[in-house]
């Protein structure tokens, strides 16, 4: 049994052969197999713990957004979302009319602004393993000094020559370790059925680097 199966993700970067087109035509053709349509438990049992609704938070590779749905809801005021699918952001400029959202159509690796947080929800998985050091600098550049990344990755290792691509707890934490301070990096033990055991939970705050590091 593949234990990938069930597990698919979405968008990745121009960089990529897994690119805006590639996406846009998962969209247009239905094919969205990564697609909860809810928001992940993991992730609103967190959300619920955050009291501060101020704070600028950032979900890169965004999908259906159901993410940044739940944060409007809780009344959060500082949202931007990003996806590099120009048909899935159509949708999302719809859905989000009128609502205090930024709603952004282009590459997370060009993206420049400073956040408090940034979601990660089935981004990683999407990028070829050769962007992943890119997208943790990138990642550690976007987040203010007290700034963490909050999220799943998916515990399973994986043959494909497409998304998802997977790893192990070990393997990700030599590639964050050198940026990031890790406060959880656990199993989920409360994921959706179909993720039951492939998912950990991460939260991570920024380090500070000297000028030597």
């Amino acid at each position: 049994m593949n234990p990938t199966k069930d597990i698919q993700c979405c968008n990745t970067s121009c960089a990529s052969p897994f690119n805006g087109t590639f996406w846009d035509e998962k969209y247009k053709a239905n094919e969205t197999g990564w697609d909860l349509n809810q928001i992940s438990p993991p992730l609103k049992s967190f959300i619920d713990t955050i009291s501060d609704k101020s704070l600028r938070i950032l979900i890169p590779g965004c999908g259906n957004a159901y993410e940044a749905e739940y944060l409007l809801q809780q009344r959060f005021t500082n949202i931007t979302i990003i996806d590099i699918s120009s048909t899935l952001i159509e949708k999302l400029n719809v859905k989000f009319d009128g609502q205090p959202i930024q709603v952004l159509h282009g590459d997370f690796f060009e993206h420049k602004e400073k956040y408090d947080m940034i979601l990660e929800q089935t981004f990683f998985c999407a990028l070829d393993p050769s962007l992943r050091a890119n997208y943790i600098k990138h990642c550690h550049n976007l987040l203010n000094n007290s700034g963490k990344i909050v999220g799943l990755l998916f515990d399973v290792i994986s043959d494909k020559q497409g998304p998802p691509f997977g790893g192990t707890k070990n393997e990700y934490q030599k590639l964050f370790e050198p940026l990031f301070l890790f406060k959880q990096f656990n199993k989920c033990s409360n994921s959706v059925q179909a993720r039951n055991g492939n998912e950990l939970f991460i939260e991570m705050k920024k380090k500070i680097l000297t000028k030597n590091q």
